[in-house]
């Protein structure tokens, strides 16, 4: 008999993107001319080609594996050294923080990573998550058993949630009685598009030292920050050095979606405890984890990578923020237009649209597909304080997204 990880059943099986799908589906089958009317603004999925210095780069390192003196095969499990350098230099030491090149865990991308760090975090951790929230969080900690089964408010027991709301600004304060071991946050925010200060990144820091908690901190959408006193990296902050990990990723600045390719940042200085009190780094840790469950990033992909970071790279990459921040404006005006009201959109390509009154975030769903043949996210599928709202990506074509502003102009709300 072979026994299963029972935590896996207490998942509800992703249901929200499946049950798009059948709503979509079930729209097609009824309406054949509305399915091909269809406009996805759903999943954040890239639609830009990648910046030509990534697809010069995949070509000049493919061609280099073509050749027995400059062929490769096995790399290192954490990255090249080329590329950790290039990292630790433009992403870090140029903006005054002292993270070394050997802090720098290249993997193909933060989602991943956001879940396998719980493999070096032994159970009983008091998490802590964002309520809206990138379900990732949530459902990594269920599989590693930190939860209860779901309960019947849509949360599970086992996890401290933190409500962002237009009341705090979607940015949640830390708790003044509870302790959390382990604090998720993402900024720019998904799904809210939501901004957090270097004044409420210092309290979260704060909390953390005097608490002995870890923040598990994601930035993937660091690239789309408008504003230049607002935290890049939370290593920004004193003391983070001491608390935190930080995930990073490629897909949303150089349209790596496809290509895989992001790291995460695990100071030395980083510590846990074991049972009996000793303290361990979770540097070793964390590098032991990759040197026996990864294979790393391929050579190809990573001298890609490496060349979003030079002068042309910078560029191509800016131009493609000002495009998808280009298309949240577009949303953002067109939605206001209807009296919606709107969050998100600034530093982040998400916008966040409250519902009318009257209507929860299933029933906005369904007019918009059934109306304006337009498919976003329901807040629901987020947590408990998404109920309300819709998010809306700005990943697309440009004439795609006028089309759907001009396609909500027609609708009554």
């Amino acid at each position: 008999m072979v026994f299963i990880n029972e935590h896996y059943l207490k998942l509800p099986g992703g249901y929200i993107f499946p049950e798009i799908a059948r709503r979509v589906d079930a729209l097609g089958r009824a309406d054949p001319a509305a399915a091909q009317r269809i406009i996805h603004c759903g999943i954040g999925d890239v639609t830009e080609p990648l910046p030509l210095v990534a697809v010069s780069a995949l070509n000049a390192a493919a061609a280099e594996l073509s050749r027995r003196e400059t062929f490769r095969g096995y790399g290192p499990a954490v990255g090249y050294g080329f590329l950790q350098e290039c990292i630790s230099r433009h992403d870090f030491r140029e903006r005054g923080l002292q993270i070394d090149a050997s802090e720098i865990f290249v993997s193909d991308g933060a989602k991943g990573d956001c879940g396998d760090i719980l493999e070096i975090l032994g159970p009983g951790n008091h998490v802590a998550v964002a309520d809206p929230v990138y379900p990732v969080y949530v459902d990594t900690n269920v599989m590693a058993g930190n939860t209860t089964a779901l309960c019947t408010d849509g949360g599970y027991g086992g996890l401290m949630y933190l409500p962002c709301t237009p009341e705090n600004d979607f940015v949640p304060a830390p708790p003044k009685s509870e302790k959390a071991e382990l604090i998720y946050l993402c900024y720019p925010n998904n799904p809210t598009g939501a901004m957090i200060s270097r004044e409420q990144l210092s309290e979260w820091v704060e909390y953390a030292m005097a608490n002995d908690s870890i923040i598990l901190y994601d930035v993937a959408y660091q690239a789309y920050i408008s504003e230049p006193d607002l935290p890049r990296s939370i290593y920004e902050i004193p003391d983070a050095r001491s608390c935190a990990i930080e995930f990073h990723s490629f897909s949303k600045n150089g349209g790596f979606t496809g290509v895989r390719c992001g790291y995460t940042v695990c100071p030395r200085s980083v510590t846990g405890r074991t049972r009996e009190g000793r303290r361990v780094g979770l540097h070793e840790l964390w590098t032991r984890r990759f040197q026996t469950r990864s294979n790393g990033v391929s050579y190809v992909v990573q001298r890609a990578a490496e060349a979003l970071y030079t002068p042309d790279g910078q560029k191509q990459v800016a131009a493609l923020i000002e495009h998808y921040l280009g298309n949240a404006r577009i949303l953002r005006e067109g939605c206001r237009r209807l009296g919606l009201t709107v969050y998100g959109g600034v530093h982040a390509p998400y916008v966040w649209v409250a519902c009318p009154e009257g209507v929860d975030s299933w029933g906005l769903f369904e007019r918009l597909l059934e109306e304006a043949n337009v498919v976003v996210i329901p807040g629901a599928g987020f947590g408990r304080c998404g109920e309300g709202f819709v998010r809306i990506s700005a990943f697309n074509t440009r004439q795609n997204v006028e089309e759907v502003v001009r396609r909500l102009a027609g609708m009554k709300m």
